[in-house]
């Protein structure tokens, strides 16, 4: 036991064993000098209750005399959150009773405000030096950019008193914030964002757009915010525009978005440029089917749908596959200096989305090119898809060679799209037959050119779509389709190609009129007519049959050097 707080300490036995302690007995605020401890003396023994008795020890109540002052501290400091408190206690050496009747009593002052009462304002930090200063982020005078001309404020100092510290004078004038008039100034630090810190967006959504002041009067302040599609709002302070201004784009495009903000000191402008996009579906790469070796070629990639904002085009043209053009617009030219098939493909990327296209060129070093139309019943069978194309265009490539008899390797045929359907077939030089030469090459072609248009004008290329519908294919600059068409619905088209063959009439004539005041056009014409005359084909179209074009053709594998040399005068 001790009974001067701790300071010494005397043994008592009050049994003749060891007793393990489970509790000790009283009732509160019972006034007793006998304590009732009860316990067991192993885990098998009934409890063993020990009474003792302090009468004899405590025999008198406490008197003034047997009381001292005590000083709540902390470390040795004695204000705590600004206060000192002094209390009452007994002294050590006093063995009394201080009975029902005793009160703890307690005195407590104020103690002068200190820089530990106080803890750094919202915006600034701590440094090593133990002074408040403002966060990197934190600007002091964004503080005034609510208030209103004529009004106060609390400018802070850096510092805020401890919550619930009750320290008094001291520094406290110099760390508590001071009321000060709101400032005039023109509207500074102006900011403009989008609320989802993008600086993107999707065609046809909800676009909120944010502006911040960090100083000037914002009440007084107006803001006028233009999308920059030719439309603008106007607010008159910054206030009510907290929540953000929504905002649709119609169109596609990078938009110049500017906001103003202006009171009678001043002005202050921020902009920032919004991509408006929408999701690319398709592309394709329009390529021609047939190109001319060295010499250039346009390649063009048609997006689907045209306008899906700021796109980029990766093309791989022929064997250059390690090093990609890349290139903002969506056409580029290039030439193919190695005859064959050269592989093109392009590649579009727009936003997270990349899609490809890849098309096939045939590169010859001489070919000839024509346009065929079509009976005008096609185009109702016509569904302007790239596989329909491709199917049709192998089933004319079979019709012209059993028509003419021209060898498989040397002809190609296409279907352009778009409607009306149109198509290009490509006659490619025979190398075995022509051996190279540029002139027997040149003539050749000009020759199985002759022996094709002449299958079309007579009528004897055609193919069936499906059963029942008979197409018949014409050169398009000869063809008469129209014109023998018997269905209302294409009797706009008619009249239209009557009227171009009136037209080319009177050309005709005009040339025939005025020939002799041309240089060189007698030659010209005198080899026309020999070249019709060889064109004439009988009175009736249908005597004319596949297997003669076949005679023709092969008749034709033996050029004629003499057409070669032979020099053409022109007077």
């Amino acid at each position: 036991l001790s009974f001067d707080e701790g300071q010494q300490w005397k043994k008592y036995s009050f049994t003749n064993t060891p007793l393990f302690v489970d509790g000790v007995l009283g009732e509160p605020g019972e006034e007793t000098l006998i304590m009732t401890i009860f316990g067991h003396v192993s885990h098998r023994s009934e409890w063993q209750l020990v009474k003792i008795d302090f009468r004899s020890i405590f025999n008198r109540r406490c008197k003034e005399e047997d009381y001292q002052t005590w000083h709540l501290h902390n470390q040795g400091k004695s204000c705590l959150m600004g206060v000192k408190r002094i209390y009452r206690k007994l002294k050590p050496s006093s063995r009394c009773v201080m009975g029902k009747t005793y009160s703890v009593s307690m005195t407590s002052g104020s103690c002068d405000c200190t820089e530990a009462d106080f803890e750094c304002d919202y915006g600034y930090e701590r440094r090593t030096d133990g002074k408040c200063t403002p966060a990197f982020w934190f600007h002091p005078s964004s503080m005034s950019r609510s208030c209103t001309t004529g009004m106060t404020f609390l400018n802070s100092t850096g510092y805020r008193k401890v919550v619930s510290n009750n320290c008094t004078s001291g520094v406290s004038v110099e760390y508590t914030s001071r009321r000060q008039q709101c400032p005039i100034q023109a509207p500074k630090g102006l900011h403009l964002v989008t609320s989802e810190g993008t600086l993107s967006a999707t065609l046809g959504t909800n676009v909120t757009f944010l502006v911040f002041l960090e100083e000037g009067d914002g009440a007084r302040t107006s803001i006028t915010l233009d999308f920059g599609d030719g439309h603008a709002l106007t607010y008159s302070n910054v206030s009510s525009i907290e929540e953000g201004i929504k905002y649709v784009y119609k169109a596609v495009g990078i938009y110049r978005v500017t906001a103003t903000g202006e009171n009678i000191l001043g002005s202050e402008t921020v902009m920032l440029y919004l991509h408006v996009t929408c999701q690319l579906e398709h592309i394709h790469l329009s390529a021609p089917f047939v190109a001319v070796k060295n010499k250039e070629v346009n390649l063009t990639a048609v997006l689907l749908p045209s306008q899906v904002g700021t796109v980029t085009y990766i093309w791989w043209i022929g064997n250059n596959t390690e090093q990609p053009v890349i290139t903002l617009e969506g056409s580029v030219a290039c030439t193919f200096s190695r005859e064959g098939i050269n592989a093109v493909t392009v590649q579009v990327s727009a936003g997270n989305i990349i899609l490809q296209d890849r098309k096939a060129i045939a590169v010859h070093e001489y070919f000839r090119s024509h346009l065929l139309a079509f009976s005008s019943n096609l185009d109702d069978h016509n569904p302007d898809v790239a596989e329909w194309r491709q199917d049709v265009s192998r089933v004319i490539k079979k019709s012209l060679i059993q028509a003419t008899g021209v060898h498989k390797d040397q002809i190609l045929v296409t279907i352009l799209p778009g409607l009306p359907t149109a198509a290009e077939f490509f006659l490619l030089p025979d190398k075995q037959l022509t051996e190279g030469k540029a002139e027997k090459s040149s003539a050749h072609l000009d020759q199985l050119s002759e022996v094709l248009l002449s299958a079309l004008n007579q009528n004897l290329v055609q193919f069936t779509l499906r059963p029942g519908v008979q197409v018949t294919v014409y050169a398009s600059h000869l063809s008469a389709a129209p014109l023998v068409d018997t269905n209302e619905n294409h009797s706009g088209s008619a009249m239209l190609m009557l009227l171009s063959i009136v037209v080319v009439g009177l050309a005709v004539f005009v040339i025939y009129k005025f020939k002799r005041k041309i240089p060189g056009l007698n030659v010209y014409a005198q080899m026309q007519n020999e070249k019709e005359q060889e064109m004439m084909s009988p009175a009736n179209p249908t005597e004319t049959t596949p297997s003669s074009q076949r005679d023709l053709v092969h008749s034709l594998e033996i050029l004629d050097t003499e057409f070669n040399s032979r020099p053409i005068e022109v007077k």
